[in-house]
């Protein structure tokens, strides 16, 4: 098994199988996958009978390779891991948001390398920063993303819950299954 496979099951694992629960935003889910993205990556049926392996292609394509964290993979895993998880959760822009803010964040005096245009798009340039900071930083460097991305992540969950009350209910099992401190 592939470490991206592993990372797409242990999420699968993490989201669990079917569900219409109506105070979730996604509406009906299957896989954690919703209607919405099941519809918009070709799966028609009904989402209760949607295949395991339909939910793995979309996490594939969807959630490791159009955001590009599949690069982020091969330069470090357990961060490569932490964006996809938090991209399945809110969405892959908003992950590529918290990595590329919090590079420029410990970009020192901005010389460590190049300051990046926050977009949520991970190009050639972002890939060249992290590579950059964790040669610099090292395995310290490593930990310290994780818990920044980790702690950006928790303070998102809170945001939502405040912001919508019927959200509150979800809170406590995100922070249990979602946000990992090294």
């Amino acid at each position: 098994m592939t470490r991206i496979e592993q990372i797409i099951n242990d999420v699968i694992a993490a989201e669990g199988g079917y569900s219409n629960d109506p105070d979730d935003a996604g509406g009906e889910t299957n896989f954690g996958i919703t209607v919405a993205v099941a519809r918009e990556n070709g799966y028609s049926g009904p989402m209760k009978a949607m295949p395991r392996d339909v939910a793995v292609a979309i996490y594939k394509r969807r959630y490791v390779q159009d955001p590009k964290f599949d690069s982020v993979l091969a330069l470090d895993s357990d961060i490569g891991f932490e964006l996809i998880d938090t991209g399945v959760n809110m969405g892959p822009t908003q992950a590529a948001l918290f990595l590329q803010r919090w590079l420029n964040g410990f970009n020192d005096t901005g010389s460590r390398y190049q300051t990046l245009f926050v977009d949520g798009r991970l190009g050639n340039v972002s890939m060249a920063a992290l590579a950059a900071f964790l040669k610099w930083r090292g395995t310290d460097g490593k930990e310290v993303l994780l818990r920044a991305l980790n702690s950006a992540q928790a303070l998102r969950y809170l945001e939502i819950a405040e912001n919508k009350a019927s959200q509150k209910k979800y809170l406590y099992g995100w922070m249990l299954n979602r946000v990992e401190m090294a």
